[in-house]
């Protein structure tokens, strides 16, 4: 089955589009990457994004649901494209959407209980409409009625891509939030451990945007970072974090690590008269740090890190993650034959696989769910259109 799939995360900076094709062998789905795309967002839209995720207003929400719709559509045509297909030759994409808000920890309402709740937008209808193709969509919101956190979901496609007989994993990815997958040597999906482990871009990123008033959005490369020196008295108070000594399983986003804790640094910065090369460094420093704090949840060691995502770019992370790991070694997703930059797209493209086959594909121990659920939303596709290989599940 070849499947498009989308992804936007919380850096709210553009659109991923991944097209692979995915077959199971023996049980286990074997994934092979056809083609990738970036479309980026527009400066004004990310800022949009950003405030909507804090304290937006209906109306917005409701208008910026369609919008984003029609750019993963255009993502999702554009790749495609790349790879010198039609959309009628793609059996289904798979869209996580647009994360504006993630309560994992839920607020407790009388005569229901605990209620836990997220909200992607994206619109999947709109998707299925511009491209005729069967949509998948809205996979967090499953695993949160049967009690989990509904993230990190990641973690079933790290388990596939990643695994080994012999060595003991930690998967890293690093987006606007970090998290952790740990693979056992050996290990099967039961022995899974896997976490939100705090900040990742998401605090760097706002910081430059701000020392620079908007025209730069990141710190390219670490290079201002890998320019300043750790200001040890602000780690220090910054790994107070209550998130941070938190037990799995766990997630978070731009409600815990977003402008609430960027005006904090900013302030801060001011106050003790710290160049924001070392505030940068700092925060650089803190994303590891808190990266490495995960190992007091692992059952066991690790031999192998393997780093993905947008951080993975920054060297000074890197640097500080290697330092913090020592003496296990710190890869990247392209040391394993994978796309850094691709890698989310393609695991929402294989949890949409799965679900047309009817595989559950959450790991309750991972999101504290109740029990394994099938995850998403389908949204099928221009209507007469059949699609070999394509099935729903009963």
């Amino acid at each position: 089955m070849k499947v498009v799939g989308l992804m936007s995360g919380t850096s709210a900076d553009g659109v991923d589009a991944a097209l692979v094709n995915i077959a199971r062998h023996g049980g286990r789905p074997k994934i092979t990457p056809i083609a990738f795309t970036s479309v980026p967002y527009p400066r004004a839209l990310q800022q949009r994004l950003v405030d909507v995720s804090l304290h937006g207003h209906v109306a917005e929400i409701c208008h910026l649901n369609t919008y984003l719709g029609e750019l993963f559509a255009k993502a999702a045509l554009k790749v495609i494209r790349a790879a010198k297909y039609q959309p009628a030759d793609i059996q289904a994409i798979g869209s996580h959407g647009q994360t504006v808000h993630h309560l994992p920890k839920g607020t407790r309402e009388p005569g229901v209980g605990l209620i836990r709740s997220t909200l992607q937008i994206g619109e999947p209808a709109v998707i299925a409409e511009r491209t005729g193709i069967t949509t998948v969509a809205n996979f967090r919101p499953r695993d949160m009625a049967a009690g989990g956190e509904g993230a990190p979901l990641v973690p079933y496609a790290h388990a596939i891509a990643f695994s080994h007989v012999r060595r003991a994993r930690l998967v890293v990815n690093i987006g606007g939030i970090s998290n952790v997958t740990y693979l056992p040597a050996g290990g099967g999906m039961a022995d899974i451990r896997a976490f939100d482990t705090g900040p990742g871009n998401m605090v760097l990123d706002a910081i430059v945007r701000e020392a620079t008033q908007g025209i730069r959005a990141y710190d390219a490369g670490g290079r201002w970072a890998r320019r300043g020196t750790v200001n040890q008295a602000l780690l220090t108070e910054l790994m107070a974090h209550p998130f941070l000594s938190r037990r799995p399983p766990k997630s978070t986003g731009r409600e815990e690590f977003g402008a609430p804790v960027v005006r904090a640094l900013l302030d801060k910065q001011k106050r003790a008269r710290v160049s924001m090369e070392d505030l940068l460094a700092t925060c650089a420093t803190w994303t590891a740090e808190t990266i490495g704090l995960s190992r007091r949840w692992l059952p066991g060691e690790v031999d192998d890190v393997i780093v993905g995502g947008g951080g993975v770019s920054n060297h000074a992370i890197m640097a500080s993650l290697r330092t913090v790991f020592a003496p296990a070694p710190v890869l990247t997703f392209e040391d394993c034959g994978w796309s850094s930059k691709a890698f989310e797209a393609t695991a929402f493209a294989l949890l949409a696989y799965d679900l047309l086959q009817g595989h559950c594909t959450n790991i309750p121990q991972v999101t504290g769910a109740h029990h394994p659920v099938l995850l998403g939303s389908v949204v099928p596709g221009r209507a007469g259109r059949r699609r070999k290989g394509l099935s729903l599940p009963q």
